[in-house]
């Protein structure tokens, strides 16, 4: 699923998190002012695209929160950023290893030790 944040930029996140009342059955994108979360899985390929492009293409749509998964020692790492209005760019919230428990933006609780590689 594509999201579109202007003219020319429409990234596909790996994973993103809208409201129900925004969605739509034959969607094939939505708008970034939709977006409640958007997640980025890693791969040596997009290294520079998601830790460094993406979260600020995202951050300039004012998504709330982004998240970065990446592996280390072949288990994933969370990295957990919340969109700053002030500033409009991501601080970070948290990063996690063994677990990924949240309230914000909905609460999730994820044992990382448990999936085996990413």
């Amino acid at each position: 699923m594509s999201v579109t944040l202007g003219p020319d930029q429409r990234p596909e996140p790996d994973l993103i998190v809208i409201p129900s009342a925004v969605t739509q059955l034959n969607a094939t994108y939505y708008h970034g002012r939709d977006v409640i979360l958007a997640v980025e899985v890693m791969s040596p390929e997009s290294r520079r695209r998601d830790r460094e492009r993406k979260p600020v293409l995202y951050a300039e749509a004012e998504i709330p929160h982004f998240w970065r998964v990446e592996e280390n020692d072949e288990k994933p790492v969370v990295y957990v950023y919340e969109l700053d209005p002030a500033t409009r760019t991501y601080v970070p919230t948290g990063i996690f290893h063994d677990r990924l428990k949240l309230t914000v933006p909905f609460d999730i609780d994820i044992d990382l030790t448990e999936i085996e590689r990413i």
